[in-house]
């Protein structure tokens, strides 16, 4: 997942988030967000090949997908005025290392019958997108974000007790996200010129490692053409759903859409314990209530926030 890009493939102009929401950013919200849900029962039909092999493959097929959108859109230019910004180039390149980490650990967990952390693990990121505000920042919290934040906390404890070790993919995934997140709003591009840099980027040592593996006789690619038909289809599961929630973002409020994120997690949850047939340890099931607490006092802030006046214009 890649929750953050605000541009819309088209140019015309459309009605925003400003105007309130509409009925089809909601329904492109739905859609992407479910599309995320699903997510993992595509990535099992490629678990049975090396995570790392996914994830380079994941990266190449995602460049045509995106460079097509991004030409549909004229916005090449801001690709090649980037490329001409050295440290435009260094944050897109540091954004393009986290996106990286978030998705070899999120195919690393689906293909490790790991569904259940990573659920977890993007339950967490808003609470960390908040704190990380705050601390590199400055924002100030509000009392009910305090609380769901110390929520959370007190859940990655629980579960790090109970294991005897620390909860890497529940940690991992939203770290390398929030920290995605908040590199890609102080990048000066746009959020689908800003991916297909960042896939472009990537596809330099990913492609390296594709021909590396495929010259040594340990790729897929080449000898299986189902395997290749899934991990080009990789390349469309990653770029689609970011353009659509592109769109989505531009028509929706923002507290439209944290309060929608939960719709993919929440997918993620139930395929991972109804379908995958993963443990759900007492717990793991603590660790969500706890967390599930934490999300409700910060989501019902956002519908307090959402129903308070505007202060009057002068």
């Amino acid at each position: 997942m890649a929750a953050n890009e605000t541009d819309t493939i088209v140019t015309a102009p459309v009605k925003t988030a400003a105007d309130g929401d509409t009925p089809k950013g909601f329904v492109l919200a739905l859609v992407v967000f479910m599309m995320w849900g699903f997510l993992p029962l595509y990535l099992k039909l490629v678990a049975h090949l090396p995570p790392l092999e996914v994830l380079a493959h994941r990266i190449i097929w995602s460049v045509p997908f995106a460079g097509v959108v991004v030409g549909y859109a004229g916005q090449g230019g801001e690709i090649a005025a980037a490329c001409r910004q050295p440290k435009t180039i260094a944050v897109v390149a540091l954004c393009s290392v986290f996106i990286c980490i978030n998705w070899g650990t999120y195919i690393w967990a689906v293909s490790n019958a790991h569904t259940v952390d990573a659920a977890l693990g993007y339950f967490i990121n808003p609470l960390f997108s908040i704190a990380l505000a705050a601390v590199i920042l400055r924002e100030q919290l509000s009392r009910t974000q305090l609380m769901a934040i110390a929520l959370a906390v007190i859940a990655v404890v629980i579960m790090a007790v109970e294991i005897g070790s620390i909860p890497v993919v529940a940690l991992l995934l939203p770290f390398s996200f929030g920290m995605y997140a908040f590199l890609h709003k102080i990048v000066p591009i746009g959020g689908n010129p800003g991916f297909t840099l960042e896939a472009l980027i990537m596809s330099l040592p990913a492609a390296g490692y594709i021909i590396w593996l495929e010259a040594t006789g340990n790729g897929h690619f080449l000898g299986s053409l189902p395997d290749a038909l899934l991990l080009i289809g990789c390349g469309a599961a990653t770029a689609i759903p970011l353009m659509i929630y592109a769109n989505a973002a531009k028509l929706l409020k923002l507290s439209t859409i944290g309060i929608m994120q939960y719709i993919a997690p929440s997918m993620i949850f139930l395929i991972a314990v109804l379908v995958f047939r993963e443990p759900l340890q007492p717990v793991k099931l603590l660790a969500f209530a706890l967390i599930w607490a934490a999300l409700a006092i910060y989501t019902s802030s956002l519908l307090r926030a959402r129903r308070r006046p505007a202060p009057a214009s002068r």
